[in-house]
């Protein structure tokens, strides 16, 4: 690896492994890595009984759930007495009835992954006061509630910068699977990425799909888990010229993969969340890069820390470009077609970020 390339590495997060699928119940899917085939975790005297009520797109969505549940297989893994599982919601109508079952069950702290669940945790944690809740990508909602956001718009600018670089048509693209802050704050990020491209070389690299300035427009699949959705907004932005497409849209992304894998090498993907080379990997040759959020080391931060006896209710996570929490994945296959100095202009434009001489300005931040 040369010099530009170990310095862009600095600003990536590890790679996230696929996680395991969890059998089929009313009204949604349960898994648990004790030996039990029953949903519930096994207990024991020196068990501590973790749960998680996964967002609609399931376990192996290969983006927020996926990684989210990473955590909590990694927690177990770095400690036995950690009993992990999850439920899945089929539709935004289960988080209610998962968060209650959860506690009914008798969990030690129950992780909700998605800000689409937020009135329901903090209606959940205010019935039951003494249970421990956690939410994914939203902040802390009560003093038995642990807030675990990221700032994803610093690494959406990388990848808005990296895009912009790289394109030959001058056109580049992005949609999202929901218009909610989680979703748009990597869409911010990843337009004002091209627009400070555009500024400092003096070019016009336009951006379809978003645009920072007005928060109700923009392209949007409604959903998280259709790829026939998501490959026809990619072929639609390809007809318009675009030649790298950034789907933030989980599962639905997928499609953008496959759109761009049936272009015969004329259009690039950057994926989302995780490392699409190992989460996706079908997908490897057209992924340029990933913009990557560092769920599974939050959860598995949270889980540990909370199993050792330390209560974060109340309290808030951020991931930024400082502590790893977003950032860059490795180029994978374009790791000799992106230009060595396109690479040590973007680890220098992160630092600029960290430093504050780039200010992002996206409204979805978190505080």
């Amino acid at each position: 690896m040369n010099k530009q390339m170990r310095a862009a590495a600095a600003l990536s997060v590890a790679a996230l492994a696929l996680a395991a699928c969890g059998s089929k119940s009313t009204p949604a899917a349960s898994s648990s890595t004790s030996s039990s085939s029953s949903s519930s975790p096994t207990a024991s005297a020196a068990s501590y009984n973790a749960c998680m009520v996964l967002d609609t797109g399931g376990v192996d969505d290969r983006s927020f759930n996926q990684s989210s549940w990473q955590g909590m297989t990694d927690a177990h893994t770095a400690n036995p007495n950690i009993q992990v599982s999850y439920v899945a919601s089929n539709s935004q109508n289960d988080y209610t009835p998962n968060l209650t079952a959860e506690h009914t069950k008798g969990c030690a702290t129950i992780i909700a992954v998605g800000g689409l669940m937020g009135d329901a945790v903090k209606a959940a944690a205010a019935a039951n006061a003494s249970q421990q809740y956690a939410e994914v990508d939203a902040a802390s909602s009560g003093p038995n509630v642990y807030g675990i956001q990221f700032n994803t718009a610093q690494g959406g600018f990388l990848g808005g910068y990296l895009a912009a670089g790289m394109s030959k048509t001058g056109t580049v693209a992005t949609y999202g699977g929901l218009n909610i802050p989680p979703v748009t704050i990597y869409m911010d990020g990843f337009w004002e990425g091209v627009q400070y491209y555009n500024k400092v070389k003096s070019t016009h690299v336009k951006v379809l799909g978003w645009d920072e300035t007005n928060q109700k427009g923009g392209t949007f699949a409604a959903s998280f888990t259709d790829q026939g959705k998501g490959r026809s907004i990619t072929q639609t932005f390809i007809s318009a010229g675009a030649d790298v497409i950034f789907p933030v849209a989980g599962g639905t992304g997928l499609g953008s993969g496959a759109a761009a894998l049936a272009s015969g090498g004329k259009v690039s993907v950057l994926w989302v969340d995780t490392d699409g080379c190992v989460s996706a990997p079908q997908y490897c040759t057209v992924f340029l890069s990933s913009v990557v959020k560092g769920l599974a080391s939050a959860v598995t931060k949270y889980v540990t820390t909370a199993a050792a006896g330390t209560a974060l209710g109340g309290q808030n996570f951020i991931g930024t470009l400082t502590n790893q929490g977003t950032g860059l994945a490795p180029y994978h296959d374009f790791a000799s077609t992106v230009p060595a100095a396109l690479q040590a202009e973007i680890t220098q434009v992160g630092a600029d970020i960290v430093s504050g001489k780039i200010a992002i300005t996206s409204p979805s931040q978190p505080k």
